[in-house]
């Protein structure tokens, strides 16, 4: 069998826990298995660069920033080969420039576009662990890039499709997806089965286990997941495309505070207006979520929407540079907000989830500032205050811990 899994950063955070992998995945070669091995930096390595950056420069240059972020997994792949060879195993250690992950030239957010994986079969057909920097890959001018958050998830993924891996491991700090944050939420439950879209949806709302890229990738190239814990030995949660919890009317609970809303006040009520806005953020990669237009007074309308916080500031100053473009008279921010989301594909064949949802929210006296929905999910906007108790409140509403 060839395996692929996929350590975070709290997994090889020091020492003992890189020999703890190292032992783990040792099993599983010894059985004759092929193994492929992809790391994050060492346990917080990347803010602490993130923050060296930040000393020289308030606002360093994404090229640069990349080029130094990838050092961090240079030295997780290393040190994991040393492992290796200290129990007798033959390993080998690849960036991304080695295995070639070729992406495109977004700096801190490239995609992948395809792996050559020429190197990497040659690796395993000489019975070699392959250990692989996650979180990044080469652009067209040999420049390495960076993934974006959970960059390495979607690493382990792409390198599972282009082989034909006959499993795909990501391991973390918890052992599988729960109905919502343990730590938040003390009576979740662990789901034995999510299917992709509601793991899509989980992952796009806030809840971290698995990256939502990574989720995008695997259901487009059929690729199952098994989500597990580095520290235990407990199952895990697998990831497929029809998993068994049509019992379950609502499969989790997520809470997403890296968020801000925006309010574009005041603009004219014609065609064309809403584009020119989101057209302006979609050319600098700035992702939009919840929107609600409201018309106003004297033929004028709001629009408002929210963004990921860490697209805040850039957002603002996008719209205030264009704001007689946009027609608008102001445009103004909030930022202690929180999305709070359940999903669940229970909810296509059962009305008033909805009501339940609002109805719990509003029995535990927190204000909704806006809703969205699709087909599996519905998500609030509240106070970031509320958010720990607005999750406890909806899980307990739908029993779940039951």
């Amino acid at each position: 069998m060839l395996i692929v899994k996929k350590f975070g950063g709290s997994s090889v955070a020091d020492k003992e826990r890189i020999f703890h992998v190292a032992k783990r995945c040792a099993k599983d070669y010894r059985e004759g298995n092929q193994l492929i091995i992809v790391l994050s930096a060492m346990g917080k390595t990347t803010d602490g660069l993130i923050e060296k950056a930040h000393e020289i420069d308030p606002n360093p240059p994404k090229r640069e920033l990349d080029m130094l972020l990838t050092t961090g997994e240079q030295v997780s792949v290393a040190l994991m080969a040393m492992a290796f060879h200290v129990l007798g195993i033959p390993a080998v250690s690849l960036n991304a420039a080695q295995v070639a992950m070729h992406t495109t030239s977004v700096y801190g957010a490239a995609k992948l576009k395809r792996i050559d994986t020429e190197r990497i079969r040659h690796e395993l057909d000489s019975r070699r662990v392959v250990i692989i920097t996650g979180f990044q890959g080469v652009n067209k001018y040999e420049d390495l890039t960076t993934l974006g958050r959970g960059g390495s998830d979607t690493t382990a993924v792409a390198l599972a499709a282009a082989l034909h891996a006959d499993a795909c491991e990501i391991y973390t700090d918890v052992d599988g997806v729960y109905t919502a944050d343990p730590r938040v939420v003390p009576g979740a439950l662990k789901l034995k089965e999510v299917s992709y879209d509601e793991m899509l949806e989980l992952a796009s709302l806030g809840a971290k286990v698995l990256h939502n890229r990574s989720v995008e990738m695997a259901k487009k190239y059929g690729v199952q997941l098994v989500v597990l814990s580095s520290l235990t030995e407990e199952p895990g949660t697998v990831v497929k495309e029809n998993a068994r919890v049509e019992r379950m009317l609502i499969s989790g609970v997520a809470a997403d505070k890296n968020t801000a809303r925006i309010s574009v006040i005041g603009v004219k009520n014609e065609p064309g207006i809403a584009f020119k806005i989101f057209n302006i953020l979609a050319r600098n990669h700035i992702n939009v979520d919840i929107i609600i237009q409201s018309v106003g007074r004297e033929d004028r309308k709001d629009i408002s929407f929210t963004v990921a916080r860490t697209d805040l500031q850039e957002a603002m100053t996008l719209l205030n540079e264009n704001k007689a473009a946009i027609t608008a008279q102001d445009v103004t921010c909030e930022q202690d907000v929180a999305k709070i989301s359940i999903v669940g594909a229970g909810m296509l064949s059962n009305p008033g989830v909805a009501a339940k949802m609002f109805e719990a929210l509003y029995a535990a006296n927190i204000n909704i500032k806006m809703i969205a929905t699709s087909e599996i999910r519905i998500t609030v906007l509240i106070d970031e205050i509320d958010a720990n108790r607005a999750v406890r409140t909806v899980h307990d509403a739908f029993r779940m811990g039951d």
